[in-house]
């Protein structure tokens, strides 16, 4: 098991910043991806970012040049700095945890996560 607590959300003008952070503990794996997901109630959780063991990243195309995920040395945490904050990234974002790394697998959708984090509310406003 895989326990993950996100923290960093909250409120922000439009173009402002924020920066989450996701601990992971619990089981520790060699290859894993661990993503950033969002929803907004009444829609699909959309894949964000997603990064793995290795440093390799996937960005999604509506945050492209605006979002940067990263993890600390000990692969324990992944941050997303999210910049140029817009109203329409206003949503619950959540932290996920792959382990291993299925062939073919696409990290930006949630099918391929394991272990879910509870949220945390980023509120974008005019």
């Amino acid at each position: 098991t895989v326990d993950l607590v996100e923290s960093g959300g909250g409120s922000v003008q439009a173009g402002g910043s924020l920066r989450l952070s996701c601990v992971a503990s619990g089981d520790r794996y060699t290859v894993f991806n661990m993503g950033w997901f969002r929803q907004v109630r009444g829609k699909e959780r959309e894949g964000v970012a997603s990064i793995n063991n290795a440093g390799g990243t996937m960005l999604s195309d509506s945050i492209q040049g605006r979002f940067t995920i990263s993890q600390d040395h000990a692969k324990t945490t992944v941050y997303l700095q999210m910049d140029s904050l817009k109203p329409e990234d206003s949503a619950m974002y959540y932290c996920a945890f792959a382990p291993g790394r299925p062939l073919g697998a696409n990290f930006l959708q949630p099918r391929w996560y394991s272990y879910w984090g509870q949220g945390t509310q980023v509120t974008v406003s005019l």
